[in-house]
Protein backbone atom coordinates (compact mmCIF):
# COMPACT_ATOMS: atom_id res chain seq x y z
CA UNK A 1 0.00 0.00 0.00
CA UNK A 2 2.90 2.47 0.95
CA UNK A 3 4.65 1.88 -2.41
CA UNK A 4 0.95 3.11 -4.12
CA UNK A 5 0.88 5.66 -1.71
CA UNK A 6 4.35 7.43 -2.35
CA UNK A 7 4.01 6.90 -6.11
CA UNK A 8 0.82 8.69 -5.93
CA UNK A 9 2.18 11.20 -3.40
CA UNK A 10 4.65 12.27 -5.87
CA UNK A 11 3.01 12.03 -8.97
CA UNK A 12 0.36 14.53 -7.55
CA UNK A 13 2.65 17.00 -6.37
CA UNK A 14 5.24 16.72 -9.13
CA UNK A 15 3.66 15.53 -12.32
CA UNK A 16 1.04 18.17 -13.64
CA UNK A 17 -2.23 16.71 -15.39
CA UNK A 18 -5.31 14.43 -14.79
CA UNK A 19 -3.39 11.88 -17.06
CA UNK A 20 -0.52 10.94 -14.83
CA UNK A 21 -3.70 10.78 -11.70
CA UNK A 22 -5.45 8.60 -14.41
CA UNK A 23 -2.87 6.40 -14.65
CA UNK A 24 -1.75 5.86 -11.36
CA UNK A 25 -5.35 4.81 -10.30
CA UNK A 26 -4.76 1.90 -13.15
CA UNK A 27 -1.22 1.37 -11.89
CA UNK A 28 -2.32 1.00 -8.36
CA UNK A 29 -4.69 -1.75 -9.77
CA UNK A 30 -2.01 -3.36 -11.46
CA UNK A 31 0.50 -3.33 -8.19
CA UNK A 32 -2.53 -5.57 -6.92
CA UNK A 33 -2.75 -8.05 -10.20
CA UNK A 34 1.18 -8.23 -10.60
CA UNK A 35 1.52 -10.03 -7.39
CA UNK A 36 -1.57 -11.64 -7.45
CA UNK A 37 -0.60 -13.87 -10.93
CA UNK A 38 0.88 -16.03 -8.14
CA UNK A 39 -1.94 -16.17 -5.66
CA UNK A 40 -2.99 -19.58 -6.69
CA UNK A 41 0.60 -21.18 -5.44
CA UNK A 42 1.01 -18.57 -2.03
CA UNK A 43 -3.01 -19.58 -0.87
CA UNK A 44 -1.78 -23.45 -1.26
CA UNK A 45 1.23 -22.62 0.29
CA UNK A 46 0.38 -21.59 3.63
CA UNK A 47 -2.56 -23.31 3.98
CA UNK A 48 -0.28 -26.80 3.29
CA UNK A 49 2.50 -25.06 5.47
CA UNK A 50 0.05 -24.21 7.89
CA UNK A 51 -1.15 -27.80 8.32
CA UNK A 52 1.94 -30.03 8.63
CA UNK A 53 3.52 -27.19 10.77
CA UNK A 54 0.09 -27.87 13.18
CA UNK A 55 0.66 -31.72 12.98
CA UNK A 56 4.91 -30.98 13.78
CA UNK A 57 5.74 -32.51 10.33
CA UNK A 58 8.18 -30.24 9.70
CA UNK A 59 10.07 -32.70 6.98
CA UNK A 60 6.65 -32.03 4.98
CA UNK A 61 6.62 -28.42 5.59
CA UNK A 62 9.84 -28.12 3.63
CA UNK A 63 8.76 -29.87 0.73
CA UNK A 64 5.79 -27.41 0.56
CA UNK A 65 7.93 -24.23 0.00
CA UNK A 66 10.35 -26.45 -2.60
CA UNK A 67 7.90 -27.69 -4.29
CA UNK A 68 5.61 -24.11 -4.42
CA UNK A 69 8.72 -22.72 -5.53
CA UNK A 70 8.79 -24.90 -8.74
CA UNK A 71 5.19 -24.19 -9.93
CA UNK A 72 5.78 -20.52 -8.96
CA UNK A 73 8.75 -20.48 -11.26
CA UNK A 74 6.49 -21.91 -14.27
CA UNK A 75 3.90 -19.24 -13.21
CA UNK A 76 6.57 -16.69 -13.29
CA UNK A 77 7.82 -16.95 -16.70
CA UNK A 78 4.14 -17.09 -18.36
CA UNK A 79 3.35 -13.88 -16.17
CA UNK A 80 6.36 -12.66 -17.49
CA UNK A 81 5.52 -12.83 -21.25
CA UNK A 82 2.35 -12.16 -21.07
CA UNK A 83 2.63 -8.61 -18.85
CA UNK A 84 5.20 -7.85 -21.77
CA UNK A 85 3.40 -8.33 -24.78
CA UNK A 86 -0.01 -7.66 -23.05
CA UNK A 87 0.69 -4.28 -21.74
CA UNK A 88 -0.66 -1.98 -24.38
CA UNK A 89 -3.80 -3.84 -25.03
CA UNK A 90 -4.53 -4.64 -21.57
CA UNK A 91 -4.26 0.11 -21.36
CA UNK A 92 -6.59 0.38 -24.27
CA UNK A 93 -9.00 -1.83 -23.22
CA UNK A 94 -9.20 0.02 -19.93
CA UNK A 95 -11.00 2.98 -21.64
CA UNK A 96 -7.94 5.31 -20.62
CA UNK A 97 -7.41 8.30 -22.81
CA UNK A 98 -3.73 8.00 -24.67
CA UNK A 99 -1.55 10.06 -22.64
CA UNK A 100 -2.92 8.36 -19.38
CA UNK A 101 -2.60 4.51 -21.57
CA UNK A 102 1.21 5.19 -22.15
CA UNK A 103 1.92 6.11 -19.04
CA UNK A 104 0.48 2.66 -17.67
CA UNK A 105 2.44 0.75 -20.31
CA UNK A 106 5.79 2.40 -19.50
CA UNK A 107 5.24 1.39 -15.80
CA UNK A 108 4.22 -1.98 -16.72
CA UNK A 109 7.43 -2.78 -18.98
CA UNK A 110 9.75 -1.39 -16.09
CA UNK A 111 8.48 -3.46 -13.98
CA UNK A 112 8.12 -6.77 -16.42
CA UNK A 113 11.96 -8.13 -15.65
CA UNK A 114 11.31 -8.09 -11.78
CA UNK A 115 8.64 -10.36 -11.72
CA UNK A 116 10.03 -13.88 -10.96
CA UNK A 117 11.71 -12.08 -7.78
CA UNK A 118 8.07 -10.81 -7.14
CA UNK A 119 6.75 -14.21 -6.95
CA UNK A 120 9.93 -15.30 -4.97
CA UNK A 121 8.40 -13.11 -2.36
CA UNK A 122 5.34 -13.58 -2.74
CA UNK A 123 5.51 -17.33 -2.34
CA UNK A 124 8.03 -17.78 -0.20
CA UNK A 125 6.42 -15.10 2.19
CA UNK A 126 3.49 -16.94 2.39
CA UNK A 127 5.73 -20.42 3.41
CA UNK A 128 6.79 -18.60 6.14
CA UNK A 129 3.39 -17.06 7.04
CA UNK A 130 2.21 -20.51 7.24
CA UNK A 131 4.93 -21.50 9.32
CA UNK A 132 3.69 -18.64 12.18
CA UNK A 133 6.83 -16.00 11.26
CA UNK A 134 4.54 -13.04 10.02
CA UNK A 135 7.36 -10.35 11.18
CA UNK A 136 10.17 -11.35 8.23
CA UNK A 137 7.12 -10.85 5.81
CA UNK A 138 7.02 -7.20 7.67
CA UNK A 139 11.05 -6.57 7.80
CA UNK A 140 10.97 -7.82 4.71
CA UNK A 141 8.37 -4.82 3.02
CA UNK A 142 9.65 -2.09 5.21
CA UNK A 143 12.87 -2.70 3.33
CA UNK A 144 10.88 -2.56 0.00
CA UNK A 145 10.09 0.53 0.81
CA UNK A 146 12.52 2.02 1.78
CA UNK A 147 13.92 1.47 -1.23
CA UNK A 148 10.82 2.69 -3.07
CA UNK A 149 10.51 6.27 -1.64
CA UNK A 150 14.65 6.82 -1.86
CA UNK A 151 14.86 6.03 -5.66
CA UNK A 152 11.52 6.62 -6.72
CA UNK A 153 12.26 10.39 -5.28
CA UNK A 154 15.45 10.75 -6.47
CA UNK A 155 14.95 9.04 -10.10
CA UNK A 156 11.93 11.36 -11.22
CA UNK A 157 13.32 14.91 -9.32
CA UNK A 158 17.03 13.95 -10.60
CA UNK A 159 18.17 14.29 -6.65
CA UNK A 160 22.16 14.26 -6.30
CA UNK A 161 23.64 12.37 -8.72
CA UNK A 162 20.41 10.55 -10.07
CA UNK A 163 18.96 11.38 -13.45
CA UNK A 164 15.73 12.69 -13.40
CA UNK A 165 13.28 10.37 -14.79
CA UNK A 166 10.16 11.48 -14.57
CA UNK A 167 7.53 9.14 -14.72
CA UNK A 168 9.62 6.21 -15.55
CA UNK A 169 11.58 6.92 -12.15
CA UNK A 170 8.30 5.78 -10.16
CA UNK A 171 8.56 2.49 -11.69
CA UNK A 172 12.38 2.22 -10.94
CA UNK A 173 12.19 2.60 -8.12
CA UNK A 174 9.26 0.13 -7.53
CA UNK A 175 10.55 -2.32 -9.21
CA UNK A 176 14.38 -2.34 -7.28
CA UNK A 177 12.35 -2.41 -3.84
CA UNK A 178 10.65 -5.73 -4.98
CA UNK A 179 13.22 -7.43 -6.64
CA UNK A 180 15.63 -6.96 -3.65
CA UNK A 181 12.66 -8.44 -1.55
CA UNK A 182 12.63 -11.33 -3.99
CA UNK A 183 16.73 -11.67 -3.65
CA UNK A 184 16.18 -11.62 0.29
CA UNK A 185 13.25 -13.80 0.73
CA UNK A 186 15.42 -16.50 -1.79
CA UNK A 187 18.58 -15.87 0.62
CA UNK A 188 16.50 -16.79 3.75
CA UNK A 189 14.88 -19.66 3.03
CA UNK A 190 18.39 -21.62 1.17
CA UNK A 191 19.99 -20.59 4.67
CA UNK A 192 16.76 -21.71 6.74
CA UNK A 193 14.28 -19.35 8.48
CA UNK A 194 11.20 -20.33 10.77
CA UNK A 195 12.05 -24.11 10.43
CA UNK A 196 11.52 -23.90 6.77
CA UNK A 197 15.38 -24.79 4.61
CA UNK A 198 15.49 -24.87 0.87
CA UNK A 199 17.62 -28.08 0.57
CA UNK A 200 18.51 -29.57 -2.83
CA UNK A 201 16.38 -32.86 -2.61
CA UNK A 202 13.25 -31.07 -1.92
CA UNK A 203 13.57 -29.92 -5.39
CA UNK A 204 12.72 -32.99 -6.85
CA UNK A 205 9.25 -32.63 -8.51
CA UNK A 206 6.43 -34.90 -5.65
CA UNK A 207 3.30 -35.31 -8.24
CA UNK A 208 1.34 -35.85 -5.18
CA UNK A 209 2.53 -32.93 -3.17
CA UNK A 210 2.40 -30.45 -6.29
CA UNK A 211 -1.14 -32.23 -6.55
CA UNK A 212 -2.71 -31.25 -3.29
CA UNK A 213 -0.78 -27.61 -3.64
CA UNK A 214 -2.98 -26.77 -6.58
CA UNK A 215 -6.03 -28.59 -5.76
CA UNK A 216 -6.20 -25.97 -2.53
CA UNK A 217 -4.39 -22.90 -4.23
CA UNK A 218 -5.35 -23.33 -7.83
CA UNK A 219 -9.75 -22.25 -6.45
CA UNK A 220 -8.20 -19.68 -4.53
CA UNK A 221 -5.96 -17.96 -7.14
CA UNK A 222 -8.89 -18.34 -9.38
CA UNK A 223 -10.89 -16.56 -6.60
CA UNK A 224 -8.33 -13.93 -5.96
CA UNK A 225 -7.58 -13.62 -9.92
CA UNK A 226 -11.36 -13.22 -10.33
CA UNK A 227 -11.83 -10.49 -7.80
CA UNK A 228 -9.01 -8.28 -9.58
CA UNK A 229 -10.58 -9.34 -13.06
CA UNK A 230 -13.87 -8.03 -12.07
CA UNK A 231 -12.46 -5.19 -10.46
CA UNK A 232 -10.89 -4.11 -13.90
CA UNK A 233 -14.25 -4.37 -15.88
CA UNK A 234 -15.63 -2.19 -12.44
CA UNK A 235 -13.04 0.07 -13.05
CA UNK A 236 -13.37 0.70 -16.93
CA UNK A 237 -17.39 1.37 -16.19
CA UNK A 238 -16.13 4.48 -14.10
CA UNK A 239 -13.02 4.81 -16.99
CA UNK A 240 -15.70 5.53 -19.73
CA UNK A 241 -17.41 8.60 -17.14
CA UNK A 242 -14.23 10.98 -18.10
CA UNK A 243 -10.78 11.19 -17.22
CA UNK A 244 -11.97 13.22 -13.96
CA UNK A 245 -13.78 10.39 -12.78
CA UNK A 246 -10.91 7.72 -13.45
CA UNK A 247 -8.41 9.72 -11.62
CA UNK A 248 -10.64 10.60 -8.39
CA UNK A 249 -12.16 6.66 -8.24
CA UNK A 250 -8.07 5.95 -8.38
CA UNK A 251 -7.13 7.95 -5.76
CA UNK A 252 -10.01 7.02 -3.56
CA UNK A 253 -9.46 3.34 -4.14
CA UNK A 254 -5.77 3.73 -3.07
CA UNK A 255 -7.17 5.92 0.13
CA UNK A 256 -9.70 2.99 0.68
CA UNK A 257 -6.54 0.39 1.06
CA UNK A 258 -6.43 1.46 4.39
CA UNK A 259 -8.75 -0.12 5.12
CA UNK A 260 -7.96 -3.44 3.91
CA UNK A 261 -4.01 -3.04 6.10
CA UNK A 262 -5.77 -4.40 8.90
CA UNK A 263 -8.18 -6.97 6.98
CA UNK A 264 -5.42 -8.22 4.97
CA UNK A 265 -3.34 -8.69 8.75
CA UNK A 266 -5.89 -10.32 10.12
CA UNK A 267 -7.09 -12.71 7.31
CA UNK A 268 -3.66 -14.07 7.29
CA UNK A 269 -3.53 -14.53 11.17
CA UNK A 270 -6.77 -16.23 10.58
CA UNK A 271 -5.56 -18.33 7.64
CA UNK A 272 -2.34 -19.49 9.87
CA UNK A 273 -4.20 -20.15 12.99
CA UNK A 274 -6.91 -21.81 11.14
CA UNK A 275 -4.73 -24.16 9.64
CA UNK A 276 -2.37 -24.74 12.49
CA UNK A 277 -5.40 -25.67 15.03
CA UNK A 278 -6.62 -28.01 12.04
CA UNK A 279 -3.27 -29.63 11.49
CA UNK A 280 -3.40 -30.44 15.14
CA UNK A 281 -6.83 -31.71 15.22
CA UNK A 282 -8.35 -28.86 17.05
CA UNK A 283 -11.58 -27.55 14.85
CA UNK A 284 -12.89 -26.09 18.34
CA UNK A 285 -9.95 -23.77 18.79
CA UNK A 286 -9.87 -22.77 15.45
CA UNK A 287 -13.12 -21.70 14.72
CA UNK A 288 -12.59 -19.46 17.97
CA UNK A 289 -9.17 -17.81 16.80
CA UNK A 290 -10.86 -17.50 13.24
CA UNK A 291 -13.87 -15.06 15.53
CA UNK A 292 -11.19 -13.53 17.59
CA UNK A 293 -9.46 -12.62 14.78
CA UNK A 294 -12.67 -11.26 13.01
CA UNK A 295 -13.44 -8.97 16.56
CA UNK A 296 -9.92 -7.57 16.39
CA UNK A 297 -9.74 -6.80 12.96
CA UNK A 298 -13.40 -5.78 12.70
CA UNK A 299 -12.64 -3.39 15.10
CA UNK A 300 -9.79 -1.78 13.39
CA UNK A 301 -11.39 -1.47 10.06
CA UNK A 302 -14.26 0.32 11.88
CA UNK A 303 -12.54 2.89 12.63
CA UNK A 304 -10.74 3.71 9.78
CA UNK A 305 -14.46 3.48 8.39
CA UNK A 306 -15.37 6.60 10.90
CA UNK A 307 -12.06 7.97 9.69
CA UNK A 308 -13.05 8.30 6.25
CA UNK A 309 -16.04 9.43 6.78
CA UNK A 310 -15.54 12.87 8.73
CA UNK A 311 -12.45 13.30 7.26
CA UNK A 312 -12.44 11.62 3.61
CA UNK A 313 -11.69 15.18 1.64
CA UNK A 314 -8.41 15.66 3.86
CA UNK A 315 -7.11 12.77 3.47
CA UNK A 316 -7.80 13.12 -0.44
CA UNK A 317 -5.79 16.37 -0.17
CA UNK A 318 -2.47 14.96 1.22
CA UNK A 319 -2.01 13.19 -2.10
CA UNK A 320 -2.66 16.29 -4.39
CA UNK A 321 -1.37 19.18 -2.31
CA UNK A 322 -4.86 20.88 -3.02
CA UNK A 323 -8.00 20.51 -1.26
CA UNK A 324 -9.59 22.71 -4.27
CA UNK A 325 -7.98 19.93 -6.28
CA UNK A 326 -11.08 18.10 -8.42
CA UNK A 327 -9.39 14.79 -8.14
CA UNK A 328 -9.08 15.13 -4.56
CA UNK A 329 -12.98 16.86 -3.73
CA UNK A 330 -14.48 13.79 -6.12
CA UNK A 331 -12.45 11.23 -3.98
CA UNK A 332 -12.93 13.23 -0.74
CA UNK A 333 -16.94 12.79 -1.51
CA UNK A 334 -16.22 9.03 -2.19
CA UNK A 335 -14.70 7.90 0.99
CA UNK A 336 -17.83 8.34 2.90
CA UNK A 337 -19.73 5.86 0.75
CA UNK A 338 -17.40 3.15 1.48
CA UNK A 339 -17.13 3.61 5.14
CA UNK A 340 -20.89 2.02 5.60
CA UNK A 341 -19.55 -1.21 4.47
CA UNK A 342 -16.64 -1.31 6.59
CA UNK A 343 -18.19 -4.19 9.12
CA UNK A 344 -18.86 -6.19 5.86
CA UNK A 345 -15.65 -5.56 4.44
CA UNK A 346 -14.30 -6.92 7.50
CA UNK A 347 -16.54 -10.31 8.14
CA UNK A 348 -15.43 -11.01 4.06
CA UNK A 349 -11.67 -10.22 3.95
CA UNK A 350 -11.08 -11.99 7.45
CA UNK A 351 -13.34 -14.49 7.34
CA UNK A 352 -12.64 -15.77 3.90
CA UNK A 353 -8.84 -15.58 5.31
CA UNK A 354 -10.21 -18.63 7.66
CA UNK A 355 -11.77 -20.71 5.06
CA UNK A 356 -8.45 -20.13 2.48
CA UNK A 357 -6.60 -21.44 5.62
CA UNK A 358 -8.51 -24.52 6.17
CA UNK A 359 -8.39 -25.31 2.32
CA UNK A 360 -11.89 -24.29 1.82
CA UNK A 361 -11.12 -22.34 -1.21
CA UNK A 362 -14.07 -23.65 -3.55
CA UNK A 363 -16.63 -21.64 -1.57
CA UNK A 364 -15.18 -18.41 -1.65
CA UNK A 365 -14.60 -18.68 -5.37
CA UNK A 366 -18.62 -19.17 -5.86
CA UNK A 367 -19.30 -16.06 -3.60
CA UNK A 368 -16.88 -13.91 -5.57
CA UNK A 369 -18.94 -14.79 -8.63
CA UNK A 370 -22.40 -14.46 -7.34
CA UNK A 371 -21.08 -11.19 -5.74
CA UNK A 372 -18.67 -9.36 -8.78
CA UNK A 373 -20.36 -10.58 -11.40
CA UNK A 374 -23.95 -10.75 -10.83
CA UNK A 375 -24.49 -7.59 -8.64
CA UNK A 376 -20.96 -5.23 -8.34
CA UNK A 377 -20.53 -5.25 -12.57
CA UNK A 378 -24.30 -4.88 -13.40
CA UNK A 379 -25.72 -2.59 -11.10
CA UNK A 380 -22.35 -0.12 -11.50
CA UNK A 381 -23.39 0.56 -15.05
CA UNK A 382 -26.58 0.66 -13.67
CA UNK A 383 -26.35 3.53 -11.68
CA UNK A 384 -23.37 4.91 -13.17
CA UNK A 385 -24.73 5.42 -16.80
CA UNK A 386 -26.45 7.66 -18.36
CA UNK A 387 -27.85 4.85 -21.24
CA UNK A 388 -26.69 1.01 -21.10
CA UNK A 389 -26.59 -0.53 -24.44
CA UNK A 390 -27.10 -4.31 -25.06
CA UNK A 391 -25.78 -4.56 -28.80
CA UNK A 392 -26.49 -8.42 -29.11
CA UNK A 393 -30.02 -7.83 -27.92
CA UNK A 394 -30.15 -4.31 -29.72
CA UNK A 395 -31.95 -2.70 -26.58
CA UNK A 396 -30.87 0.77 -24.97
CA UNK A 397 -31.75 0.53 -21.32
CA UNK A 398 -31.94 3.98 -19.23
CA UNK A 399 -29.44 4.06 -16.67
CA UNK A 400 -29.45 6.20 -12.99
CA UNK A 401 -26.81 8.69 -14.54
CA UNK A 402 -25.10 9.02 -10.84
CA UNK A 403 -21.67 8.84 -12.12
CA UNK A 404 -19.26 7.35 -10.18
CA UNK A 405 -20.83 8.11 -6.60
CA UNK A 406 -23.27 5.45 -8.41
CA UNK A 407 -20.20 2.77 -9.06
CA UNK A 408 -19.20 3.19 -5.54
CA UNK A 409 -22.91 2.58 -4.24
CA UNK A 410 -22.90 -0.84 -6.19
CA UNK A 411 -19.96 -1.88 -5.04
CA UNK A 412 -21.60 -1.66 -0.98
CA UNK A 413 -24.25 -3.83 -2.42
CA UNK A 414 -22.24 -6.42 -3.52
CA UNK A 415 -19.79 -6.38 -0.44
CA UNK A 416 -23.09 -6.68 1.81
CA UNK A 417 -24.40 -10.14 -0.20
CA UNK A 418 -20.65 -11.71 0.22
CA UNK A 419 -20.06 -10.62 3.89
CA UNK A 420 -23.27 -12.45 4.09
CA UNK A 421 -22.74 -15.42 1.99
CA UNK A 422 -18.80 -16.05 3.75
CA UNK A 423 -20.82 -15.48 7.29
CA UNK A 424 -23.18 -18.52 6.40
CA UNK A 425 -20.41 -20.60 5.15
CA UNK A 426 -18.47 -20.49 8.38
CA UNK A 427 -20.95 -20.42 10.62
CA UNK A 428 -22.09 -23.62 8.99
CA UNK A 429 -18.77 -25.33 9.87
CA UNK A 430 -18.26 -27.46 7.02
CA UNK A 431 -15.03 -26.18 6.42
CA UNK A 432 -13.33 -27.58 9.06
CA UNK A 433 -13.58 -31.48 7.34
CA UNK A 434 -11.69 -29.84 4.56
CA UNK A 435 -8.95 -32.31 3.43
CA UNK A 436 -5.83 -30.66 1.91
Amino acid sequence: MLVGYTDWWLAGHYLEGTSYHAAMGLVAYSLWLIPSLFSAVAIGALALTARFVGAGQWREARAVAAQSLIIGAVLAVVATSTVALLAPTFARLMQLDAAAASHVVLYLWILVPVLPLIMLEQVGISCLRGAGDTFTGLAIKVLVNVVNIGLSAGLMLGLGPLPQLGWAGLAVGTAAGHGLAGIIVLALLLRGRAGLKLEKELFRPQRELIRRLLRVGLPGGVDVLSVIACHLVYASIINRLGTLAAAGHGLAINIEALSYLPGSAFQVAAATIVGQWLGAREPARASRSALLALRMGGLFMCGVGVVFYFAGPQLAAIFTGDAANPTSQLAGQLLPIVALAMPCFAVLSILSGALRGAGDTRWPLAVTFIGLIGIRIPFAALLAWKTIELPWLGLTIAGLDWGVHGAWWAMNLDVLVRSLLIGYRFWSGHWKDIRV
